[in-house]
């Protein structure tokens, strides 16, 4: 029972940060949205067994992950906030988080190696997660959630195409998407 409780108070926290990319389908945050609903479900699968048998190998890699997801994350918000000069050109635009209304294309960092390090990031909770306790569902919602994530990746580069226009189209064909020289 506290799982459903949990499930539907974490479901409308994401509703209301995502309220505006909900209304805008193949935005990038109306999939973010659905890969973050994935990655709740499966960690509410998981949580029961989050701390059991903690030296089996699907544990270690678990943990592996959850500590590697830690640096994209901070790499790349370090960076959108320090070099993407966020001003009020895009205040208006109530669909995107407020470290990602930059007006200056970021391609320094972690940025210079891939295009999408919080993506990166989610992916590698997403599988952290999932290695925790593997099961059927549990892979399925780990599937489901890396396709969101991938979808969620296309359609911000297209987003980015539209503001940042040809600087961005070129950016793309010098990086990779989520892993460095590798995809």
């Amino acid at each position: 029972m506290w799982k459903i409780i949990i499930f539907i108070l974490f479901t409308f926290f994401l509703i209301y940060i995502s309220r505006a990319s909900l209304l805008k389908p193949h935005s990038h945050g109306f999939y973010r949205f659905f890969a973050w609903e994935c990655m709740l479900i499966l960690f509410l699968l998981n949580i029961d067994y989050w701390f059991i048998h903690p030296f089996t190998w699907n544990q270690i890699v678990s943990w592996i992950l959850l500590f590697i997801c830690i640096v994209p994350l901070v790499l790349g918000v370090q960076s959108l906030t320090s070099h993407g000069k966020s001003i009020s050109k895009r205040a208006d635009d109530e669909s995107l988080l407020s470290f990602e209304k930059t007006t200056q294309l970021v391609t320094t960092g972690i940025y210079k190696y891939i295009r999408h390090p919080l993506y990166s990031s989610l992916l590698l909770l997403t599988w952290g997660i999932f290695f925790k306790f593997i099961s059927l569902a549990g892979g399925m919602f780990a599937v489901f959630s890396t396709i969101f994530l991938f979808l969620t990746a296309k359609a911000d580069e297209a987003e980015c195409v539209h503001f940042f226009g040809s600087a961005y189209s070129e950016y793309m064909s010098k990086t990779k998407r989520f892993i460095p020289y590798i995809f």
